[in-house]
């Protein structure tokens, strides 16, 4: 797969120092995710007045819209040490004793990914969670004991793209959930112009605004495209960026004023052009597309259902009425979508 500019996953052009520069560091910096900054804001003044340690936090959503960030707020308000790992790279349970015996008390550990935690790995997290304690197997076989080691108290921050795959047990443990939500185009502005501040680019309000309607309500793009952006503008000598200028660089990134690229539309073009508006299995429309499913299901259609643009039936996705009028075509009879449509929370007719 070749890689998308706006994709919200992380790219490697998105290098560390200049992503931890344009982070906030403390929760009256962080924008937007109104409600869940004014539930942590309460939860981490409780903990502190107690002495405690903050009880575990879970953060989902779709990826780009600051949960590793969030996270190292959370341990910057707390005044503790965070450290961070991801689901994957926990191979054995003897990697996450080794993190968990080094926290001193009222860290904060995070774990990305925690969804693609190994299940043994999880078992042990378990008590540990619950009991501040780890147990251990030593030996083999008729001489197997088991020892009961006590952890500091700890704060277990988990960040999930997918939080339906996390097992029960494991959900049920995390006191505090936080959800969170795609970025208005207004929030996305007051990013974008605090990132060309710290980049150092003059940047209008019409141009940040610009961008922000480009970005997919996802702060990791919009920063991405305004690092774009600032390449072009030193290319053709503006030293200002402004809506016109803003609007020449993404065109020729193939960014559409919806925000979509090359992708999406090839996606959205296949269900109306190829299946006359669906409905079209994922995997059909996945060979259609040249893509894995996965891809079009973790990374394409999230943000197409959350714009309209696509809906899930029984039998498969089918573009709405605003996707056909997108392109200039009248929606197909068959698929019912002339009529306004109405949708649940995981755009299902």
């Amino acid at each position: 797969m070749n890689e998308r500019l706006i994709t919200s996953l992380r790219q490697p052009e998105d290098s560390e120092t200049e992503v931890e520069s344009l982070r906030p560091a403390r929760l009256a910096d962080y924008i937007g995710q109104k409600k869940v900054k004014e539930n942590m804001a309460v939860f981490i003044r409780a903990a502190l007045s107690r002495g405690e340690a903050l009880d575990h936090v879970l953060l989902f959503g779709p990826p780009g819209l600051g949960k590793t960030t969030l996270a190292g707020i959370i341990a910057a308000e707390l005044g503790v040490n965070m450290r961070a790992t991801s689901g994957p790279t926990i191979e054995r349970p003897g990697d996450l004793a080794a993190l968990l015996t080094a926290l001193e008390p009222r860290d904060v550990l995070f774990i990305d990914e925690i969804h693609r935690l190994s299940r043994t790995a999880e078992e042990v997290l378990y008590a540990a969670m619950e009991d501040c304690c780890l147990d251990i197997m030593i030996g083999k076989g008729p001489s197997a004991r088991s020892i009961r080691l006590a952890l500091s108290p700890f704060t277990l921050v988990g960040a999930t793209t997918r939080a339906g795959m996390l097992s029960s047990p494991l959900r049920d443990r995390f006191g505090v959930n936080c959800r969170l939500e795609y970025y208005p185009p207004e929030e996305l502005v007051i990013i974008v112009r605090r990132a060309a501040r710290i980049l150092r680019l003059p940047l209008t309000e019409e141009g940040a605004l610009e961008i922000a309607r480009r970005s997919r309500g996802t702060p990791r793009v919009a920063n991405r495209l305004l690092k774009r952006i600032r390449d072009y503008a030193l290319e053709w000598g503006r030293e200002t960026v402004d809506a016109a200028t803003a609007a020449e660089a993404l065109d020729r990134l193939d960014v559409d004023r919806r925000g979509f690229d090359y992708l999406d539309q090839k996606v959205l073009r296949a269900i109306i052009e190829k299946f006359d508006g669906g409905p079209v299995g994922l995997e059909t429309l996945a060979a259609m597309a040249g893509e894995e499913a996965d891809t079009l299901e973790d990374v394409v259609e999230p943000f197409l259902l959350q714009q309209g643009f696509i809906a899930r039936t029984p039998r498969g996705r089918v573009a709405t009425a605003e996707a056909c009028r997108y392109f200039g075509r009248p929606a197909p009879e068959k698929t019912g979508l002339r009529e306004q449509s109405f949708f649940d929370e995981n755009g299902t007719v």
